[in-house]
Protein backbone atom coordinates (compact mmCIF):
# COMPACT_ATOMS: atom_id res chain seq x y z
CA UNK A 1 0.00 0.00 0.00
CA UNK A 2 2.90 2.33 0.78
CA UNK A 3 4.36 1.71 -2.67
CA UNK A 4 0.96 2.36 -4.28
CA UNK A 5 0.59 5.67 -2.44
CA UNK A 6 4.08 6.74 -3.49
CA UNK A 7 3.27 5.98 -7.13
CA UNK A 8 -0.01 7.84 -6.83
CA UNK A 9 1.83 10.88 -5.48
CA UNK A 10 5.23 10.77 -7.20
CA UNK A 11 4.60 8.89 -10.42
CA UNK A 12 3.58 10.28 -13.80
CA UNK A 13 0.06 11.63 -13.54
CA UNK A 14 0.36 11.51 -9.75
CA UNK A 15 -0.53 14.11 -7.19
CA UNK A 16 2.85 15.80 -7.15
CA UNK A 17 2.84 16.37 -10.90
CA UNK A 18 -0.74 17.69 -10.88
CA UNK A 19 -0.04 19.94 -7.92
CA UNK A 20 3.23 21.31 -9.38
CA UNK A 21 1.31 22.39 -12.47
CA UNK A 22 -1.81 23.47 -10.58
CA UNK A 23 -0.08 25.55 -7.90
CA UNK A 24 0.78 28.61 -10.04
CA UNK A 25 -2.59 28.26 -11.76
CA UNK A 26 -4.26 28.31 -8.34
CA UNK A 27 -2.36 31.48 -7.49
CA UNK A 28 -3.28 32.87 -10.89
CA UNK A 29 -6.97 32.07 -10.42
CA UNK A 30 -6.71 33.38 -6.88
CA UNK A 31 -5.48 36.74 -8.11
CA UNK A 32 -8.47 36.98 -10.43
CA UNK A 33 -10.71 36.05 -7.50
CA UNK A 34 -9.14 38.65 -5.24
CA UNK A 35 -9.64 41.22 -7.98
CA UNK A 36 -13.37 40.54 -8.20
CA UNK A 37 -13.78 40.10 -4.46
CA UNK A 38 -12.21 43.50 -3.72
CA UNK A 39 -14.11 45.07 -6.60
CA UNK A 40 -17.42 43.86 -5.11
CA UNK A 41 -16.29 44.83 -1.61
CA UNK A 42 -15.50 48.40 -2.73
CA UNK A 43 -18.90 48.62 -4.42
CA UNK A 44 -20.60 47.31 -1.26
CA UNK A 45 -18.86 50.12 0.62
CA UNK A 46 -19.98 52.61 -2.04
CA UNK A 47 -23.71 51.79 -1.97
CA UNK A 48 -26.18 48.91 -1.70
CA UNK A 49 -27.43 49.73 -5.22
CA UNK A 50 -23.91 49.49 -6.66
CA UNK A 51 -23.20 46.01 -5.24
CA UNK A 52 -26.69 44.84 -6.24
CA UNK A 53 -26.18 46.08 -9.83
CA UNK A 54 -22.61 44.84 -10.33
CA UNK A 55 -23.30 41.11 -10.19
CA UNK A 56 -26.19 40.89 -12.71
CA UNK A 57 -24.56 43.29 -15.18
CA UNK A 58 -21.13 41.72 -14.74
CA UNK A 59 -22.50 38.20 -15.15
CA UNK A 60 -24.46 39.16 -18.26
CA UNK A 61 -21.35 40.70 -19.81
CA UNK A 62 -19.25 37.67 -18.92
CA UNK A 63 -21.97 35.30 -20.15
CA UNK A 64 -21.79 36.87 -23.61
CA UNK A 65 -17.99 36.98 -23.49
CA UNK A 66 -17.69 33.44 -22.12
CA UNK A 67 -18.58 31.87 -25.47
CA UNK A 68 -15.65 33.61 -27.10
CA UNK A 69 -13.33 33.04 -24.13
CA UNK A 70 -14.20 29.32 -24.06
CA UNK A 71 -13.58 28.95 -27.78
CA UNK A 72 -10.43 31.07 -28.04
CA UNK A 73 -8.99 29.64 -24.82
CA UNK A 74 -9.44 26.11 -26.15
CA UNK A 75 -6.21 26.59 -28.07
CA UNK A 76 -4.59 25.46 -24.81
CA UNK A 77 -5.80 21.91 -25.56
CA UNK A 78 -4.31 22.12 -29.06
CA UNK A 79 -1.03 23.31 -27.57
CA UNK A 80 -1.02 20.49 -25.00
CA UNK A 81 -1.71 17.75 -27.55
CA UNK A 82 0.77 19.13 -30.08
CA UNK A 83 3.35 19.33 -27.33
CA UNK A 84 2.63 15.78 -26.20
CA UNK A 85 2.96 14.58 -29.80
CA UNK A 86 6.24 16.49 -30.30
CA UNK A 87 4.87 18.73 -33.08
CA UNK A 88 6.28 22.02 -31.75
CA UNK A 89 6.00 24.14 -34.90
CA UNK A 90 2.20 23.74 -34.96
CA UNK A 91 1.83 25.38 -31.55
CA UNK A 92 2.30 29.03 -32.52
CA UNK A 93 -0.12 28.88 -35.47
CA UNK A 94 -2.75 27.25 -33.24
CA UNK A 95 -2.52 30.11 -30.75
CA UNK A 96 -2.89 32.74 -33.46
CA UNK A 97 -6.14 31.18 -34.67
CA UNK A 98 -7.49 31.85 -31.18
CA UNK A 99 -6.45 35.49 -31.46
CA UNK A 100 -8.27 35.85 -34.78
CA UNK A 101 -11.38 34.35 -33.26
CA UNK A 102 -11.05 36.87 -30.41
CA UNK A 103 -11.52 39.70 -32.90
CA UNK A 104 -14.98 38.37 -33.68
CA UNK A 105 -15.73 38.34 -29.97
CA UNK A 106 -14.63 41.93 -29.54
CA UNK A 107 -16.97 43.05 -32.32
CA UNK A 108 -19.88 41.08 -30.83
CA UNK A 109 -19.39 42.76 -27.44
CA UNK A 110 -19.33 46.21 -29.03
CA UNK A 111 -22.58 45.38 -30.82
CA UNK A 112 -24.21 44.67 -27.43
CA UNK A 113 -23.70 48.22 -26.10
CA UNK A 114 -26.83 49.79 -27.68
CA UNK A 115 -28.95 46.97 -26.24
CA UNK A 116 -28.01 47.60 -22.62
CA UNK A 117 -31.04 49.81 -21.90
CA UNK A 118 -33.71 47.50 -23.36
CA UNK A 119 -32.13 44.42 -21.75
CA UNK A 120 -32.15 45.77 -18.21
CA UNK A 121 -35.55 47.43 -18.68
CA UNK A 122 -36.86 43.95 -19.54
CA UNK A 123 -35.15 42.43 -16.49
CA UNK A 124 -37.19 44.77 -14.35
CA UNK A 125 -35.00 45.53 -11.35
CA UNK A 126 -35.58 48.65 -9.29
CA UNK A 127 -34.88 51.89 -11.18
CA UNK A 128 -31.81 52.91 -9.17
CA UNK A 129 -30.23 49.50 -9.73
CA UNK A 130 -31.26 49.34 -13.37
CA UNK A 131 -29.45 52.54 -14.36
CA UNK A 132 -26.24 51.34 -12.73
CA UNK A 133 -26.56 47.95 -14.41
CA UNK A 134 -26.69 49.65 -17.80
CA UNK A 135 -23.62 51.76 -17.06
CA UNK A 136 -21.57 48.82 -15.79
CA UNK A 137 -22.51 46.59 -18.71
CA UNK A 138 -21.74 49.19 -21.41
CA UNK A 139 -18.27 49.93 -20.09
CA UNK A 140 -17.37 46.26 -19.69
CA UNK A 141 -18.39 45.58 -23.29
CA UNK A 142 -15.79 48.08 -24.50
CA UNK A 143 -13.00 45.82 -23.24
CA UNK A 144 -14.11 42.56 -24.84
CA UNK A 145 -11.32 41.90 -27.34
CA UNK A 146 -8.24 42.12 -25.08
CA UNK A 147 -9.84 39.91 -22.41
CA UNK A 148 -10.78 37.23 -24.96
CA UNK A 149 -7.43 37.39 -26.75
CA UNK A 150 -5.58 37.17 -23.44
CA UNK A 151 -7.31 33.83 -22.78
CA UNK A 152 -5.93 32.49 -26.07
CA UNK A 153 -2.41 33.71 -25.33
CA UNK A 154 -2.59 32.26 -21.81
CA UNK A 155 -3.49 28.91 -23.42
CA UNK A 156 -0.05 28.89 -25.03
CA UNK A 157 1.74 28.84 -21.67
CA UNK A 158 -0.68 26.53 -19.84
CA UNK A 159 -0.76 24.07 -22.74
CA UNK A 160 3.02 23.77 -22.56
CA UNK A 161 2.82 23.06 -18.86
CA UNK A 162 4.52 26.39 -18.05
CA UNK A 163 1.94 28.28 -15.98
CA UNK A 164 4.26 30.69 -14.14
CA UNK A 165 4.09 33.43 -16.79
CA UNK A 166 0.29 33.24 -16.57
CA UNK A 167 0.49 33.72 -12.83
CA UNK A 168 2.75 36.77 -13.07
CA UNK A 169 0.60 38.38 -15.76
CA UNK A 170 -2.51 37.87 -13.64
CA UNK A 171 -0.75 39.29 -10.61
CA UNK A 172 0.23 42.39 -12.57
CA UNK A 173 -3.24 42.94 -14.04
CA UNK A 174 -4.83 42.43 -10.61
CA UNK A 175 -2.56 45.10 -9.13
CA UNK A 176 -3.58 47.48 -11.92
CA UNK A 177 -7.25 46.74 -11.30
CA UNK A 178 -7.14 47.18 -7.54
CA UNK A 179 -5.35 50.52 -7.69
CA UNK A 180 -7.66 51.86 -10.38
CA UNK A 181 -10.71 50.45 -8.57
CA UNK A 182 -9.94 52.35 -5.41
CA UNK A 183 -9.11 55.54 -7.27
CA UNK A 184 -11.99 55.55 -9.75
CA UNK A 185 -14.80 54.28 -7.51
CA UNK A 186 -14.17 56.67 -4.59
CA UNK A 187 -12.43 59.54 -6.38
CA UNK A 188 -8.97 58.95 -4.88
CA UNK A 189 -5.40 59.11 -6.24
CA UNK A 190 -6.27 62.06 -8.48
CA UNK A 191 -9.23 60.37 -10.20
CA UNK A 192 -12.79 61.72 -10.20
CA UNK A 193 -15.40 59.79 -8.24
CA UNK A 194 -17.11 57.52 -10.78
CA UNK A 195 -18.73 54.80 -8.65
CA UNK A 196 -19.74 51.73 -10.61
CA UNK A 197 -18.52 53.27 -13.88
CA UNK A 198 -15.05 53.50 -12.36
CA UNK A 199 -15.15 49.84 -11.37
CA UNK A 200 -15.98 48.85 -14.95
CA UNK A 201 -13.30 51.08 -16.45
CA UNK A 202 -10.70 49.64 -14.06
CA UNK A 203 -11.62 46.13 -15.25
CA UNK A 204 -11.30 47.14 -18.90
CA UNK A 205 -7.85 48.68 -18.40
CA UNK A 206 -6.56 45.71 -16.41
CA UNK A 207 -7.74 43.35 -19.17
CA UNK A 208 -5.87 45.41 -21.75
CA UNK A 209 -2.75 45.24 -19.57
CA UNK A 210 -2.95 41.41 -19.54
CA UNK A 211 -3.15 41.24 -23.33
CA UNK A 212 -0.14 43.52 -23.80
CA UNK A 213 1.96 41.59 -21.29
CA UNK A 214 1.20 38.26 -22.98
CA UNK A 215 2.16 39.69 -26.36
CA UNK A 216 5.49 40.86 -24.95
CA UNK A 217 6.22 37.43 -23.44
CA UNK A 218 5.23 35.51 -26.55
CA UNK A 219 7.35 37.77 -28.73
CA UNK A 220 10.60 36.51 -27.18
CA UNK A 221 12.97 35.11 -29.85
CA UNK A 222 13.52 31.89 -27.88
CA UNK A 223 9.82 31.06 -28.00
CA UNK A 224 9.52 31.98 -31.66
CA UNK A 225 12.37 29.63 -32.59
CA UNK A 226 10.82 26.69 -30.77
CA UNK A 227 7.10 27.20 -31.36
CA UNK A 228 6.64 29.80 -34.10
CA UNK A 229 4.93 32.30 -31.83
CA UNK A 230 5.65 35.14 -34.28
CA UNK A 231 6.34 33.35 -37.55
CA UNK A 232 3.09 31.41 -37.19
CA UNK A 233 0.90 34.53 -37.22
CA UNK A 234 -0.80 33.77 -40.55
CA UNK A 235 -4.41 32.71 -40.78
CA UNK A 236 -4.61 28.92 -41.21
CA UNK A 237 -8.01 27.95 -42.54
CA UNK A 238 -7.73 24.24 -41.74
CA UNK A 239 -6.50 24.88 -38.20
CA UNK A 240 -9.08 27.61 -37.63
CA UNK A 241 -11.89 25.27 -38.71
CA UNK A 242 -10.61 22.59 -36.33
CA UNK A 243 -10.53 25.14 -33.52
CA UNK A 244 -14.18 25.92 -34.30
CA UNK A 245 -15.06 22.20 -34.40
CA UNK A 246 -13.75 21.49 -30.92
CA UNK A 247 -13.62 24.96 -29.41
CA UNK A 248 -17.14 26.16 -30.21
CA UNK A 249 -18.79 23.38 -28.14
CA UNK A 250 -16.46 24.37 -25.28
CA UNK A 251 -17.50 27.99 -25.80
CA UNK A 252 -21.19 27.10 -25.88
CA UNK A 253 -20.73 25.07 -22.68
CA UNK A 254 -19.07 28.02 -20.98
CA UNK A 255 -21.74 30.40 -22.31
CA UNK A 256 -24.72 28.33 -21.21
CA UNK A 257 -23.21 27.58 -17.82
CA UNK A 258 -22.76 31.31 -17.26
CA UNK A 259 -26.13 32.09 -18.86
CA UNK A 260 -27.92 29.72 -16.51
CA UNK A 261 -26.48 31.42 -13.44
CA UNK A 262 -27.03 34.84 -15.01
CA UNK A 263 -30.72 34.09 -15.46
CA UNK A 264 -30.76 32.79 -11.90
CA UNK A 265 -29.32 36.06 -10.54
CA UNK A 266 -31.59 38.20 -12.71
CA UNK A 267 -34.69 36.32 -11.59
CA UNK A 268 -33.65 36.41 -7.93
CA UNK A 269 -33.24 40.18 -8.38
CA UNK A 270 -37.01 40.42 -8.72
CA UNK A 271 -37.30 39.41 -5.07
CA UNK A 272 -35.78 42.73 -4.00
CA UNK A 273 -32.49 44.43 -3.19
CA UNK A 274 -31.79 42.35 -0.06
CA UNK A 275 -32.24 39.01 -1.84
CA UNK A 276 -30.17 40.16 -4.80
CA UNK A 277 -27.36 41.62 -2.69
CA UNK A 278 -27.20 38.50 -0.49
CA UNK A 279 -27.10 36.26 -3.55
CA UNK A 280 -24.33 38.37 -5.07
CA UNK A 281 -22.26 38.23 -1.88
CA UNK A 282 -22.80 34.48 -1.44
CA UNK A 283 -21.63 33.82 -5.01
CA UNK A 284 -18.71 36.16 -4.48
CA UNK A 285 -17.66 34.32 -1.31
CA UNK A 286 -18.04 31.01 -3.13
CA UNK A 287 -15.83 32.28 -5.93
CA UNK A 288 -13.07 33.13 -3.47
CA UNK A 289 -12.88 29.49 -2.35
CA UNK A 290 -13.92 28.01 -5.68
CA UNK A 291 -11.19 29.43 -7.91
CA UNK A 292 -8.40 27.12 -6.65
CA UNK A 293 -10.45 24.27 -8.11
CA UNK A 294 -10.22 26.03 -11.46
CA UNK A 295 -6.43 25.83 -11.16
CA UNK A 296 -6.61 22.09 -10.58
CA UNK A 297 -9.08 21.74 -13.44
CA UNK A 298 -6.74 23.54 -15.82
CA UNK A 299 -3.83 21.33 -14.70
CA UNK A 300 -5.88 18.18 -15.28
CA UNK A 301 -6.96 19.41 -18.71
CA UNK A 302 -3.34 20.15 -19.72
CA UNK A 303 -1.99 16.81 -18.52
CA UNK A 304 -4.87 14.96 -20.16
CA UNK A 305 -4.04 16.67 -23.46
CA UNK A 306 -0.31 16.07 -23.16
CA UNK A 307 -0.63 12.40 -22.26
CA UNK A 308 -3.23 11.72 -24.94
CA UNK A 309 -1.01 13.50 -27.46
CA UNK A 310 1.69 10.98 -26.49
CA UNK A 311 -0.82 8.07 -26.57
CA UNK A 312 -0.83 7.45 -22.81
CA UNK A 313 -4.53 7.47 -21.77
CA UNK A 314 -3.68 5.54 -18.59
CA UNK A 315 -1.59 8.45 -17.32
CA UNK A 316 -4.26 10.92 -18.42
CA UNK A 317 -6.81 9.05 -16.25
CA UNK A 318 -4.42 8.98 -13.31
CA UNK A 319 -3.95 12.75 -13.59
CA UNK A 320 -7.71 13.27 -13.38
CA UNK A 321 -8.11 11.12 -10.30
CA UNK A 322 -5.14 12.78 -8.61
CA UNK A 323 -6.68 16.20 -9.23
CA UNK A 324 -10.08 15.08 -8.00
CA UNK A 325 -8.73 13.69 -4.71
CA UNK A 326 -6.93 16.92 -3.84
CA UNK A 327 -9.83 19.20 -4.79
CA UNK A 328 -12.33 17.03 -2.91
CA UNK A 329 -10.33 17.23 0.31
CA UNK A 330 -9.86 20.99 -0.10
CA UNK A 331 -13.48 21.74 -0.83
CA UNK A 332 -14.71 19.59 2.06
CA UNK A 333 -12.75 21.79 4.46
CA UNK A 334 -14.14 24.94 2.85
CA UNK A 335 -17.69 23.58 3.05
CA UNK A 336 -17.28 22.95 6.78
CA UNK A 337 -16.08 26.54 7.20
CA UNK A 338 -19.18 27.80 5.36
CA UNK A 339 -21.37 25.86 7.80
CA UNK A 340 -19.65 26.67 11.07
CA UNK A 341 -17.83 29.96 10.45
CA UNK A 342 -20.01 31.95 8.03
CA UNK A 343 -19.29 35.23 9.78
CA UNK A 344 -15.64 35.03 8.76
CA UNK A 345 -16.69 35.25 5.10
CA UNK A 346 -19.33 37.97 5.45
CA UNK A 347 -17.32 40.25 7.74
CA UNK A 348 -15.30 42.02 4.97
CA UNK A 349 -18.55 43.14 3.31
CA UNK A 350 -19.85 44.63 6.55
CA UNK A 351 -17.02 47.17 6.86
CA UNK A 352 -18.16 50.62 5.78
CA UNK A 353 -21.44 49.26 4.38
CA UNK A 354 -24.78 50.92 5.00
CA UNK A 355 -25.78 50.11 8.61
CA UNK A 356 -29.50 50.34 7.85
CA UNK A 357 -29.54 47.56 5.24
CA UNK A 358 -26.53 45.33 5.66
CA UNK A 359 -27.49 43.37 8.83
CA UNK A 360 -30.46 41.86 6.99
CA UNK A 361 -28.30 41.16 3.93
CA UNK A 362 -25.67 39.53 6.14
CA UNK A 363 -28.17 37.23 7.88
CA UNK A 364 -29.55 36.02 4.56
CA UNK A 365 -26.07 35.56 3.07
CA UNK A 366 -25.04 33.27 5.93
CA UNK A 367 -28.12 31.13 5.30
CA UNK A 368 -27.30 30.90 1.58
CA UNK A 369 -23.78 29.72 2.40
CA UNK A 370 -25.34 26.48 3.63
CA UNK A 371 -26.50 25.78 0.09
CA UNK A 372 -23.03 26.66 -1.20
CA UNK A 373 -21.47 24.20 1.27
CA UNK A 374 -23.61 21.37 -0.12
CA UNK A 375 -23.24 21.96 -3.85
CA UNK A 376 -19.53 22.84 -3.70
CA UNK A 377 -18.73 19.17 -2.91
CA UNK A 378 -20.39 18.09 -6.17
CA UNK A 379 -18.74 20.97 -7.96
CA UNK A 380 -15.39 19.20 -7.55
CA UNK A 381 -16.63 16.49 -9.93
CA UNK A 382 -17.98 19.16 -12.26
CA UNK A 383 -14.66 20.99 -12.52
CA UNK A 384 -12.21 18.08 -12.61
CA UNK A 385 -13.98 15.56 -14.83
CA UNK A 386 -15.34 18.17 -17.24
CA UNK A 387 -11.77 19.50 -17.55
CA UNK A 388 -10.45 16.03 -18.33
CA UNK A 389 -13.13 15.48 -20.98
CA UNK A 390 -12.37 18.84 -22.60
CA UNK A 391 -8.64 18.12 -22.51
CA UNK A 392 -9.33 15.04 -24.59
CA UNK A 393 -11.65 16.77 -27.04
CA UNK A 394 -14.99 15.46 -25.72
CA UNK A 395 -16.43 18.95 -25.87
CA UNK A 396 -19.68 17.98 -27.57
CA UNK A 397 -20.89 15.88 -24.65
CA UNK A 398 -19.98 18.61 -22.17
CA UNK A 399 -21.92 21.10 -24.29
CA UNK A 400 -25.01 18.87 -24.53
CA UNK A 401 -25.13 18.31 -20.78
CA UNK A 402 -24.88 22.03 -20.13
CA UNK A 403 -27.65 22.73 -22.67
CA UNK A 404 -29.96 20.21 -21.01
CA UNK A 405 -29.22 20.99 -17.38
CA UNK A 406 -28.49 24.72 -17.48
CA UNK A 407 -31.66 25.55 -19.34
CA UNK A 408 -33.91 22.72 -18.15
CA UNK A 409 -32.49 22.27 -14.66
CA UNK A 410 -31.60 25.81 -13.57
CA UNK A 411 -32.86 28.75 -15.64
CA UNK A 412 -36.39 27.55 -16.44
CA UNK A 413 -37.16 26.02 -13.00
CA UNK A 414 -35.89 29.16 -11.23
CA UNK A 415 -38.08 31.40 -13.40
CA UNK A 416 -41.11 29.18 -12.80
CA UNK A 417 -40.49 29.01 -9.06
CA UNK A 418 -40.04 32.76 -8.56
CA UNK A 419 -42.06 34.43 -11.31
CA UNK A 420 -44.92 31.97 -11.81
CA UNK A 421 -45.44 30.18 -8.49
CA UNK A 422 -44.27 33.06 -6.29
CA UNK A 423 -41.81 31.01 -4.27
CA UNK A 424 -38.97 32.72 -2.47
CA UNK A 425 -35.20 32.73 -2.46
CA UNK A 426 -34.87 29.37 -0.66
CA UNK A 427 -36.64 27.61 -3.49
CA UNK A 428 -34.36 29.28 -6.03
CA UNK A 429 -31.22 28.23 -4.17
CA UNK A 430 -32.50 24.67 -3.77
CA UNK A 431 -32.82 24.50 -7.55
CA UNK A 432 -29.28 25.82 -8.01
CA UNK A 433 -27.92 23.19 -5.61
CA UNK A 434 -29.66 20.33 -7.42
CA UNK A 435 -28.39 21.66 -10.76
CA UNK A 436 -24.72 21.70 -9.73
CA UNK A 437 -25.01 18.24 -8.17
CA UNK A 438 -26.55 16.68 -11.29
CA UNK A 439 -23.93 18.30 -13.49
CA UNK A 440 -21.04 16.90 -11.45
CA UNK A 441 -22.51 13.39 -11.49
CA UNK A 442 -23.09 13.52 -15.26
CA UNK A 443 -19.46 14.41 -16.03
CA UNK A 444 -18.17 11.80 -13.61
CA UNK A 445 -20.15 8.96 -15.21
CA UNK A 446 -19.09 10.11 -18.69
CA UNK A 447 -15.47 9.98 -17.57
CA UNK A 448 -15.98 6.44 -16.24
CA UNK A 449 -17.23 5.29 -19.65
CA UNK A 450 -13.76 5.94 -21.10
CA UNK A 451 -14.76 7.06 -24.60
CA UNK A 452 -12.57 10.14 -24.18
CA UNK A 453 -9.42 7.98 -24.20
CA UNK A 454 -9.60 7.55 -27.99
CA UNK A 455 -10.27 11.22 -28.77
CA UNK A 456 -7.80 13.79 -30.18
CA UNK A 457 -8.17 17.39 -31.39
CA UNK A 458 -4.97 17.43 -33.46
CA UNK A 459 -4.44 15.87 -36.86
CA UNK A 460 -2.82 12.43 -37.15
CA UNK A 461 0.92 12.76 -36.69
CA UNK A 462 3.81 10.28 -37.01
CA UNK A 463 4.25 8.57 -33.66
CA UNK A 464 7.43 9.21 -31.76
CA UNK A 465 9.25 6.64 -29.61
CA UNK A 466 9.43 8.72 -26.41
CA UNK A 467 6.78 9.61 -23.86
CA UNK A 468 5.64 13.20 -23.41
CA UNK A 469 7.56 15.17 -20.83
CA UNK A 470 5.82 15.81 -17.57
CA UNK A 471 5.14 19.35 -16.49
CA UNK A 472 8.30 19.35 -14.38
CA UNK A 473 10.35 18.14 -17.35
CA UNK A 474 9.22 20.70 -19.93
CA UNK A 475 11.95 22.24 -22.11
CA UNK A 476 13.84 24.85 -20.15
CA UNK A 477 12.69 27.82 -22.20
CA UNK A 478 14.31 30.99 -20.89
CA UNK A 479 12.39 34.22 -20.92
CA UNK A 480 14.99 36.73 -21.95
CA UNK A 481 15.36 39.92 -19.97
Amino acid sequence: MSISLKIQWRGEGGGREVFSLAFPLILSSGSWTVQHFVDRMFLAWYSAEAIAAAMPAGMLNFAVMSFFIGTAGYVGTFVAQYYGAGSMTRIGPAVWQGVYFSMLGGLALLAMIPWAGPIFDWVGHETAIRRQEETYFRWLCLGGFPVIAASALAGFFTGLGRPWPVMWVNFASTAVNLVLDYGMIFGKLGFPEMGIQGAALASVLSGAASFVLYLILMGRPSLNRLYGTLSGWRFDRELFVRLLKFGVPAGVQFLLDMAGFTVFVLVVGRLGTVSLAATNIAFNINTLAFMPMIGFGMAVSVLTGQYLGGDRPDLAARSAYSGFLMTFLYMTLIALAYLFLPGVFTAPFAARSEASQFPEIRRLTEVLLRFVALYSIFDTMNIIFASALKGAGDTRFVMVMIVVLSLGGLALPTWLAVSVFGLGIMAAWTIATVYVSLLGLAFYFRFLQGKWKAMRVIESLPSRPVLPATAAECPDVKFEA
